[in-house]
């Protein structure tokens, strides 16, 4: 269970991680050029920028992981202590949210980058990014998830929604009970569309 997880293995996967993500820096940038190339003319130079994935990129992406697992861990934190009269004494502690889903646009190194936060507080995660990242941000969530279950995380706490279905934004948002939190990762437009 991902949420009892301890420091030494969370780290340990986002080391995994984050090695995984240079050892298949090539396939990434393959599947990058697909996305890239399907939006030349579509998007503007400043989209097609955030978009574009190359190995320095990639290196960012690992260095955020590693940076990441140098993080205290925030899970069971004792944020408060109070003693009562009676000598009972109540913590509050810090845990896990449960299963986060995170929407966000065009940018494949959000994937990476959400991943790595959710595994390191100890909450399962269910990315969606946007259609225009689509074969990236399959290839990244892929080798993240390969990369922490190999080191032990349990299977399915990184998924990737690999639909362009505008619908599977919907159906996320409006998973009540098995989804703790949403949060959207990108414009104006796209916050209030979740908050709405």
């Amino acid at each position: 269970d991902l949420v009892g997880a301890s420091t030494e293995l969370k780290n340990k996967a986002l080391g995994a991680i984050a090695n995984a993500l240079i050892q298949n820096a090539q396939k990434i940038i393959d599947a990058n050029k697909i996305d890239y190339d399907s939006q030349l003319g579509i998007l503007d130079s400043g989209m097609l920028d955030r978009l574009m994935l190359n190995l320095d990129r990639i290196k960012g992406m690992a260095d955020g992981c590693r940076q990441v697992m140098a993080l205290d861990d925030p899970c069971g934190r004792v944020l408060e202590t109070v003693e009562r009269p009676n000598g009972l004494v109540i913590k509050k502690v810090s845990c896990p949210m449960g299963v986060i889903g995170i929407i966000y646009e065009a940018r494949p190194n959000v994937t990476a980058d959400a991943a790595g936060l959710c595994l390191k507080s100890g909450n399962a995660v269910i990315l969606k990014g946007g259609s225009e990242a689509m074969e990236s941000n399959k290839t990244v969530a892929a080798i993240l998830a390969q990369a922490a279950e190999g080191a032990g995380i349990p299977a399915g706490s990184i998924q990737f929604i690999d639909t362009s279905d505008r619908q599977a934004v919907q159906d996320l948002i409006h998973m009540n009970g098995l989804v703790d939190v949403v949060i959207p990762r990108g414009g104006a437009g796209l916050i209030q569309a979740v908050v709405r």
